[in-house]
């Protein structure tokens, strides 16, 4: 019994986080969409902006991957899109020709620190933190 017990506890927080995270997604889309934003592509600028914090800076594509909740290849639409919208960049890798780097644009740039206190002031409404 008790084991029962202690597998519906974990079954019930299991399902508290996943609600609190779909509900968190959702108000990151909402609150992001009137800049052409998701909570998705927040989420690759924000790792861009800190993995490569100055202008110039790259990051190869395959370090984003266990970053990002996203598959490869949906990752790799996100980047597109992000490109074509004129926020990232991406080029090949010389040494591995099969490696592919991305950087923010300075409109990149600039849209993720515009934004970036919407999704934090979500984040600290959402996950009960005052402090931003």
């Amino acid at each position: 019994m008790a084991v029962k017990a202690a597998g519906t506890r974990l079954e019930e927080r299991w399902r508290g986080i996943l609600a609190v995270h779909a509900r968190t997604m959702c108000e990151i889309d909402r609150v992001l969409h009137p800049h052409g934003l998701g909570a998705s592509d927040f989420e690759v600028l924000d790792i861009l902006a800190t993995a490569a914090p100055e202008e110039g800076d790259q990051c190869r594509v395959q370090n984003l991957v266990g970053r990002v909740h996203l598959s490869q290849s949906a990752l790799s639409r996100l980047i597109a899109r992000l490109e074509k919208d004129g926020l990232v960049e991406r080029s090949v890798c010389v040494e591995d020709r099969r490696g592919v780097w991305v950087a923010l644009t300075r409109r990149g740039r600039d849209l993720h620190a515009e934004v970036l206190p919407l999704q934090r002031a979500v984040l600290a409404r959402m996950l009960g933190d005052e402090e931003v």
